[in-house]
C-alpha cells in the first residue's frame, strides 16, 4: 500500500469488539434480561463505553432487584469469567490483516479500551509488534478517552482515526472533529448501528476487510479538508463504509 499524504498520523482502534470478537454485548444482554429487566437501547446507552463504577450503577438500575453498582459488577465478571472458560476470546476476522494494511500505510496503531493491560497481553500479545508503543492505553478512568489518546501522542484530534464498536464513542468523535468508522456489533439484539445512524456516523463497516486502502484514503483526504462529520449524506440515507 502506498503511503497516505498525511493528516492521519495515528489509528486508535478498540480492543474488545473491534479487534477482539464482541463478547460484551450478549452477557450484558443475559445479565439483564435473565433477571427479569429489559434490554434496550438506553441500557446500552449508560452501559458501554463508561468507566467499570457507572457501569455497574447502570446495569444495577436496569434490572429489578436490589443491587448496588458494584454487587452487579461482581456479578457480571462472575458470569463473564464462566462463560468465556467454555467460550474463549476470538481475534476478530480481519483484525491482523487490518493492523498490517496501517502498517504499509506508514500509519501507526494503538488500542485502547477499559480493562487493564494484561487483557491485550493475553489476546493480541502475538501481534503486539503491528502497535506503536506503549501498544495499549487503558480508559477506563477517562471513558471515552479520545482527547486523552490524541493528547499521549501529542497531537490534534483531526489527526487521530478513532475505531469503536459504540456510537457514545462516535459521539464523542463528532465533537471532537476527529476520524471515526463505527463497527458496530452484529449481535441481534444490539442496538449500535442504529445509534450510530442517528449520531450521523458516515463510514461503518460490517467486516474489518472493509476499512482498506480507497477507505483510509478518503479518511485522511476528509481529514485534511475538515469534512469528517459534514457532508456526503442525506437525512435518512443509509451509511455504510464510503458512504
Amino acid at each position: 500500500m502506498r503511503e497516505l499524504p498525511r493528516r492521519l498520523k495515528l489509528v486508535a482502534v478498540n480492543i474488545d469488539g473491534v479487534l477482539l470478537e464482541d463478547t460484551f454485548s450478549p452477557l450484558i444482554h443475559r445479565f439483564v434480561t435473565s433477571r427479569g429487566g429489559v434490554y434496550t437501547a438506553d441500557v446500552e446507552r449508560r452501559v458501554f463505553s463508561q468507566r467499570q463504577v457507572d457501569a455497574g450503577r447502570a446495569m444495577a438500575a436496569s434490572v429489578p432487584q436490589a443491587l448496588t453498582g458494584e454487587q452487579a459488577l461482581g456479578l457480571y465478571f462472575a458470569e463473564r469469567a464462566r462463560h468465556l472458560a467454555e467460550h474463549p476470546v476470538k481475534v476478530t476476522e480481519g483484525a491482523v490483516a487490518l493492523l498490517r494494511r496501517l502498517r504499509d500505510a506508514g500509519l501507526p496503531a494503538i488500542c485502547y479500551g477499559g480493562l487493564e493491560k494484561a487483557h491485550f497481553d493475553e489476546h493480541l500479545g502475538h501481534c503486539a509488534d503491528l502497535f506503536a508503543d506503549p501498544g495499549y492505553l487503558c480508559t477506563n478512568d477517562v471513558r471515552p478517552g479520545l482527547r486523552e489518546i490524541a493528547a499521549h501522542f501529542g497531537l490534534d484530534h483531526g489527526e487521530v482515526l478513532f475505531v469503536d464498536d459504540v456510537a457514545r464513542v462516535a459521539e464523542a468523535a463528532r465533537e471532537l472533529g476527529a476520524p471515526f468508522v463505527g463497527h458496530p456489533s452484529s449481535f441481534g439484539h444490539s442496538h449500535q448501528a442504529a445509534l450510530m445512524r442517528e449520531a450521523g456516523v458516515r463510514h461503518v463497516v460490517g467486516s474489518l476487510h472493509e476499512i482498506d486502502e480507497a477507505l483510509l484514503r478518503r479518511l485522511d483526504e476528509e481529514a485534511a479538508s475538515g469534512t469528517v462529520w459534514t457532508g456526503g449524506r442525506t437525512p435518512g440515507e443509509p451509511v455504510s463504509a464510503g458512504a
